[in-house]
């Protein structure tokens, strides 16, 4: 076996993912299509105001931790949703022991999706090293996802499924390892439109970026013209893409030919703008950024079959989120917009009809405190996700759904929860969905053998 010099100088590692890569995984051999669409939403969602209690014993229990003064004009009373305002966006599906559960009003394209049985919610989930109790946590008897609390960390712990901020991989791109060899454009594998993504970094799987715009590239060459000169810009490409005698500079020059090809590539198959059909599908997108990344998401898809693309993971997002005050002012045109954008992707993807082969999922650093600091909440911990899709089993709740109040034992202080389910158990069905085999798993969520995996059921087929 040979290593390239990113699996050599990551040792053990970069061994064991390449071994993982020679093992059988299903999706190396597929010729169906699948993509994986992350979209994550930075500084931490308030969960308790995205997915509220309705049935009147826990609202009421609800309400009156974080109720206030009431917001002239609006549904909320300090920053709690007060009851009437929920009855249009009350979810059908009921919980165990008569309780009930609505969404936020801002989300009514959520609540259609829901009942549609496009979409599903996983309750509580979150970061765990290993399966967690309160009396654990307390005696620190099992090991914890390092630096609880902290945005950077838990983010990145998020998505890469094991580490810290400073990790190397994330668990999207470590399942794109195992399925590089099915797609005719490997470097198309793993794309983010939100910038730098850990959760799209692999091993081998490079993550490709593009802007709203769609594939980008170095201006001068675009219009053939640098400083008015064509011969200028001719020249400016001879530097970028010349190989010099060293190593430094030959890697250099890799990169800038890959992304040279990769734009090339890119707006032979999507074009330099969107057609009529999908602007008119994302019909907020000039104004509302996670619009505009899934429209991008979307070409992509659209153009899958020109691409030679049979596995893809994306990542899209929007930030915003971390309402420490301003909470009833800011968060529902944040929840409106995702709202909004995930069900415009939905109607993109039915109308080319791809649905049943594209799941996405939110994400997000954390959830946060159910007490009231005044104008906000604080950071948590668990938190509640939505995952939508054709091949997701909708119109249901997963997971645990925990008490609500500030002294149970499912949380950890303030109403901060502790997750019931754990980023491996929702990624172990999501990858396994994808192609991932069951032996193969631990090299995608190294921690999934310290839990119980697939009883979620969240997926039509594997």
């Amino acid at each position: 076996m040979q290593l390239n010099r990113r699996q050599f100088s990551l040792g053990g590692a970069g061994l064991l993912t390449s071994l993982g890569l020679m093992a059988e995984a299903s999706a190396q051999s597929a010729s169906d299509y699948k993509a994986l669409v992350c979209i994550f939403l930075y500084g931490a969602n308030d969960h308790y105001n995205t997915l509220i209690p309705y049935d009147v014993d826990t609202h009421a229990q609800y309400f009156n931790i974080r109720k206030g003064t009431a917001v002239s004009g609006t549904a909320y009373e300090g920053i709690a949703l007060a009851r009437s305002w929920l009855a249009d966006t009350t979810l059908s599906t009921p919980l165990s022991g008569g309780r009930q559960m609505a969404v936020n009003p801002a989300m009514p394209e959520i609540k259609t999706l829901f009942e549609s049985g496009r979409a599903a919610w996983l309750l509580n989930v979150g970061s765990l090293v290993a399966p967690t109790t309160r009396t654990q946590y307390d005696n620190k008897s099992v090991p914890l996802p390092p630096k609880l609390f902290s945005h950077n960390d838990q983010q990145a712990y998020w998505q890469s499924s094991a580490q810290t901020e400073g990790a190397q991989t994330g668990w999207g791109g470590r399942a794109a390892d195992l399925m590089l060899s099915g797609n005719g454009k490997a470097n198309l594998t793993c794309v983010s439109v939100n910038g730098n993504a850990l959760f799209l970094s692999g091993q081998t799987a490079l993550a490709g970026q593009l802007s709203t715009s769609g594939a980008t590239t170095v201006n001068a060459l675009r219009s053939n013209s640098l400083f008015g000169s064509s011969s200028a810009a001719a020249a400016l490409r001879t530097l970028m893409t010349q190989t010099p005698p060293t190593l430094l500079g030959a890697e250099y020059t890799q990169i800038n030919r890959r992304a040279l090809d990769a734009y090339d590539t890119l707006v032979g198959a999507i074009g330099t703008s969107a057609s009529a059909a999908m602007n008119g599908w994302f019909a907020t997108s000039a104004s509302n950024t996670l619009s505009a990344q899934l429209k991008v998401v979307a070409r992509l898809i659209e153009a899958r079959a020109v691409l030679g693309m049979r596995r893809q993971v994306f990542l899209v997002g929007m930030g915003g989120f971390d309402l420490h005050d301003n909470l009833p002012s800011q968060h529902p045109g944040l929840l409106q917009k995702l709202s909004q954008a995930s069900k415009e992707f939905d109607d993109a993807m039915q109308g080319l009809g791809m649905s049943n082969q594209v799941t996405s999922f939110t994400a997000s650093d954390f959830g946060r405190t159910l007490a009231s600091n005044g104008d906000g909440s604080d950071h948590g911990w668990g938190s509640h996700h939505l995952v939508m899709g054709g091949a997701v089993k909708g119109k249901a709740f997963y997971g645990t759904a925990p008490e609500i109040g500030l002294t149970h034992s499912q949380q950890v202080g303030s109403g901060r929860l502790l997750p019931s389910t754990s980023i491996e158990q929702l990624g172990a069905e999501l990858a396994r969905w994808m192609g991932v085999s069951t032996s193969d798993m631990p090299l995608v969520l190294p921690n999934s053998r310290n839990f119980d995996l697939y009883k979620l059921g969240l997926m039509t087929s594997a």
